[in-house]
């Protein structure tokens, strides 16, 4: 069984940066696709960025694409978000999450992190 804890939330003015983390404990890190979902005040969960287990591969949601960045390091089991451009509506608690395969589908995901909240707002 994976856990996955994330960091680097706080509250950001818009057109700034902040760079999520998300650590991972279990042996199979590397054999896994990881991605990150959101969800905002009164959403729901929607997706937001997913990786290959070799990190060849990424998709991304139409509204951050451009502006975030996902990546992971496997020696570490650590994978990030890099967000820029940040805008109001990124607010939202952010989620990282273990699948096997790639996808943009929460279903797909069994294994969530307990979230990080990200506030944009002047």
């Amino acid at each position: 069984q994976v856990q996955l804890v994330e960091s680097g939330g706080g509250l950001v003015q818009p057109g700034g940066s902040l760079r999520l983390s998300c650590a991972a404990t279990g042996r199979t890190f590397s054999s896994y696709a990881m991605g990150w979902f959101r969800q905002g005040p009164g959403k729901e969960r929607e997706f937001v960025a997913v990786i290959s287990w070799s990190g060849s591969t990424t998709t991304y949601a139409d509204s951050v694409k451009g502006r975030f960045t996902i990546s992971r390091i496997n020696a570490r089991k650590m994978v990030y978000l890099q967000m820029n451009s940040l805008k109001s509506e990124d607010t939202a608690v952010y989620y990282c999450a273990q699948s096997v395969r790639l996808s943009t589908n929460a279903a797909d995901f069994g294994s969530w992190g307990q979230g990080t909240q990200v506030t944009v707002s002047s």
